[in-house]
């Protein structure tokens, strides 16, 4: 039987205003993973998003990326692969740190924004995230990009992995993503999504913005939270799914 996990961005907010969103989300996902106070998030935030996710039986991930609040590590910085893997390292200890005092389990990792995409072509960044969560917990899971270079490391290193496809994102022929600053990069439409997200985990493959068919792993689909219509989005993408025999969970550790 095939199956999917459907994994959000979350606690990417400040103080006593965690996302409005997220709470609700976590009825829809199999998995969150959790800024870690470097693009978004602080000790607050990362604490209540940890607890929730606990009590609602979703799979805890850290979710690092680039040390730039301001561009919400979405701009590219130019960083040496072992400045990947010491941010890395440092904000998967720093979720770890919740998630343990609140007696939860740490299940994978996944790099945010800019540092997602550098990492996903740059073989040097993808292995020092690869060593970076390999050195913290090996036995954790790499969520990365399908077909990208942080797949490839990981593989190498013996590294769990998921592939990772998008529901709301457009593909360029060579299965990367369109970039958000394109004015196509993004997928308004709910049912161009849903028939995009369907396409994914049935065939394994995806239309670039060239109308190539692009063939890629689907493992782990993710859902963006921060959308006006987002949690209508992963109620209606979770029920589909299910309503076509494809079961919805987390990868196993």
């Amino acid at each position: 039987m095939q199956s999917i996990d459907l994994n959000c961005d979350m606690g990417e907010a400040f103080g006593n205003y965690p996302m409005p969103n997220d709470d609700i989300l976590m009825d829809h996902i199999t998995s969150a993973n959790i800024a870690c106070g470097y693009h978004a998030g602080d000790p607050e935030v990362m604490q209540h998003t940890v607890a929730m996710a606990i009590k609602k039986g979703v799979a805890i991930g850290a979710h690092p990326g680039l040390p730039d609040l301001q561009g919400f590590g979405r701009r590219e910085m130019k960083i040496t692969a072992n400045e990947a893997y010491q941010m890395t390292l440092y904000q998967i200890g720093a979720l770890y740190a919740f998630v343990k005092a609140a007696g939860g389990k740490l299940h994978h990792v996944k790099p945010h924004g800019a540092l997602y995409n550098m990492a996903a072509k740059d073989a040097a960044l993808a292995q020092a995230i690869v060593q970076a969560v390999h050195d913290f917990d090996a036995s954790l899971i790499l969520y990365a990009l399908a077909g990208s270079r942080m797949i490839e490391a990981a593989k190498k290193s013996g590294l769990k992995t998921a592939s990772e496809v998008f529901a709301d994102r457009t593909y360029q022929d060579d299965g990367s993503l369109t970039p958000r600053s394109q004015i196509n990069a993004m997928i308004t439409d709910e049912q161009q999504s849903v028939a995009q997200v369907l396409l994914m985990v049935k065939q394994q493959q995806v239309i670039s913005v060239n109308n190539n068919h692009i063939q890629l792993k689907a493992e782990t689909l993710c859902l963006h939270g921060d959308g006006v219509h987002a949690v209508e989005f992963a109620r209606m993408i979770n029920q589909k799914l299910k309503s076509e025999g494809i079961t919805v969970k987390a990868p196993a550790l």
